[in-house]
């Protein structure tokens, strides 16, 4: 297949350098395949919409079908590194013959497709690998923060009807196992495979990655084994030939401002498009290696470094379990990374970690980063402290798997900073106002994606769907924009009160509901006020009950252990008051100022 680089090309349809077609029916991504700036772009017209043509077609390729794709054209070319805390290197032959193993192993302890399976746990090879096993075989994979503590655990086990669970080792202060026994005791005294318990009514069976043996679980060891047989990998195959392109095969917790979090249903279709897109913009080939010290439980970094990765046959690196700085720099030094993922305040850490200076970056290409505002100052140190000519940011939700914005190359440091890109191929964006019309160029409004990236819906949640995604199959974001002449978008606040703390979405309704369990608290109130490192940073207003004597360290101990440590306010203050609208609507935006100017936090202009 040739795209044109005609200068002259029209207008509505983008251009791009000369792709080869594959047998799949996705073209090759040479090195230098990267969308031109040169060509001329879609521009909106006098209103905020367009619709983007894609000069590559959408793929019919399931997850399993792009592994399987990838280990016969890169079969000898690194697919994963993993640094710590044992050094893991396979090759897209040898990653591909485990997967095979671990998703047939699945199937052989009675597994069936469309069950939920679980996974608890920070960054490692085995994570990874059941991420792509549970694709392959047609299963559900439900992706739970490492961080959750016991009472959000059992949340997520039954919003789903969680049937399997895989849990890491100990990590930092979190034993998932001891807090698995202690949500379930049951499991202590079941046969592997066989749990049956109360608390959560659908699970029957535990996977533990390490190898030594727990009461109640199979080990991760024993289900590859498992899997390895002739009989097992005919299994899987009958069992592949099954998978549709539009099943859905990952679910990932999210949550509003108001009520519990749900459970965001994405496909083969929508993450195997998704990637390759974002690949194909980032310019990926066979000879990149990507630094990943983000965690793999978010859906941006496991699509946007993970299966772009095997998208282009380049490899995955993992520095250390969970985010470290150090580790970071040793990895892109030691094997050479070209690409080093990341929120602004992960860049922030690495670039001004201790002993920066030793560290060889001369291999890099680019840096990515999302999920926060970039400041042009913070992109400007990126490019020279890595020696990089290219940042690239992206916009998008878990519910748009994930990406829909993202920057061209030759994009600005300001324009870098100001907007989240320019939409992707194959998906419409527009932003309407409050009664759901189109807003003219430079006006804000709120910004609605359609196409193939839109979720299939929340889990079991008709209402809640039908109030994200519209009858015209509209995907309404919450977040307000505005577009430019150039089409470009430019995230101007949020219709409601997420906050978005080093990358992590925080709801303030979640612990406020928290705080509430506390006797002394009589209300709570939770809001975001602006930092430097984390982007935002959560701030507490707190109402105690007559004649209480508690303090702000007393119930941020009372937070550790209950719920994620991100979420525990940084800020709290004892009020008698909340500030009210004269129909008594609270006025969290009041509290805001008072808090920056309390703390000398100027104001961000919007």
């Amino acid at each position: 297949m040739s795209l044109s680089t005609n200068k002259n090309a029209t207008a509505n349809r983008l251009n791009y350098c000369d792709c080869r077609e594959s047998s799949s029916g996705y073209p090759t991504i040479p090195a230098t395949c990267i969308p031109s700036t040169v060509a001329p772009y879609p521009k909106p017209g006098k209103q905020s919409y367009l619709s983007i043509p894609g000069a590559v077609p959408l793929s019919e390729m399931t997850i399993g079908n792009l592994v399987d794709r990838s280990a016969s054209r890169f079969p000898d070319s690194p697919a994963i590194v993993v640094s710590t805390p044992t050094e893991v290197r396979k090759s897209y032959q040898e990653f591909k013959k485990e997967i095979d193993h671990l998703a047939a192993g699945l199937l052989k302890i009675g597994l069936q497709k469309g069950d939920r399976i679980g996974i608890w746990g920070p960054n490692s090879y085995e994570w990874y690998l059941t991420f792509l096993a549970v694709m392959k075989c047609g299963l559900i994979l439900v992706h739970i923060n490492p961080a959750y503590q016991t009472r959000e655990l059992v949340y997520c086990l039954n919003k789903v009807g969680i049937k399997c669970m895989v849990i890491a080792e100990p990590f930092k202060s979190s034993n998932y196992y001891e807090m698995m026994l202690k949500t379930c005791p049951e499991i202590e005294t079941a046969d592997p495979g066989k749990i049956s318990t109360k608390t959560a009514p659908n699970l029957t069976t535990l996977i533990t990655i390490p190898s030594v043996q727990k009461k109640g679980a199979f080990t991760l060891e024993e289900i590859l084994r498992a899997g390895s047989t002739p009989e097992s990998l005919s299994t899987l195959e009958d069992v592949e030939k099954g998978i549709q392109f539009d099943d859905v095969c990952n679910i990932q917790f999210t949550s509003g401002t108001t009520g519990n979090p749900k459970g965001v249903m994405l496909t083969h279709h929508g993450l195997v498009n998704n990637a390759y897109f974002m690949s194909r913009r980032f310019g990926y080939n066979e000879q990149d290696k990507l630094c990943l010290p983000a965690p793999l439980f978010h859906c941006f970094p496991c699509c946007a470094a993970g299966l772009a990765a095997i998208h282009a046959g380049a490899a995955l690196v993992l520095p250390s379990r969970g985010f470290s700085p150090s580790d970071a720099l040793k990895a892109i030094a030691k094997e050479k990374c070209t690409a080093v993922y990341g929120t602004p305040t992960m860049h922030i850490d690495i670039i001004n970690a201790s002993g920066f200076e030793k560290y060889d970056m001369s291999s890099l290409k680019i840096a990515v980063t999302g999920g926060a505002i970039c400041l042009e100052e913070l992109i400007r140190q990126m490019k020279e402290k890595y020696t990089i000519e290219r940042v690239v940011s992206c916009y998008g939700l878990t519910e748009t798997s994930p990406v829909f914005f993202q920057t061209l190359v030759g994009d600005s440091d300001k324009l870098l900073s100001e907007t989240v890109g320019y939409p992707h191929e194959h998906v419409e964006v527009k932003i309407v106002d409050t009664d759901g019309k189109v807003v003219e160029i430079g006006q804000p409004g709120e910004m609605c994606v359609r196409g193939y990236v839109v979720m299939r819906g929340y889990w079991e949640d008709p209402e809640k769907t039908a109030e994200a995604i519209d009858s015209s199959r509209w995907f309404h974001t919450g977040d307000v924009a505005v577009m430019n002449e150039g089409g470009y978008g430019r995230i101007v606040g949020r219709l409601k009160d997420m906050i978005i703390r080093g990358g992590e979405n925080i709801y303030p309704r979640e612990i406020e509901d928290f705080l509430h369990t506390h006797p002394d608290i009589q209300e709570a109130q939770i809001f975001s006020v602006p930092d430097f490192r984390m982007g935002e940073e959560v701030c507490a207003w707190l109402k105690l009950r007559k004649n209480t004597k508690v303090t702000g360290e007393d119930l941020k101990l009372f937070c550790k252990g209950k719920i994620a440590h991100y979420k525990i306010p940084r800020y709290i203050r004892l009020v008698n008051e909340f500030p009210k609208t004269t129909s008594g609507k609270i006025q969290k935006f009041k509290m805001r100022d008072e808090m920056m100017k309390e703390l000398n936090i100027k104001k961000r202009d919007t």
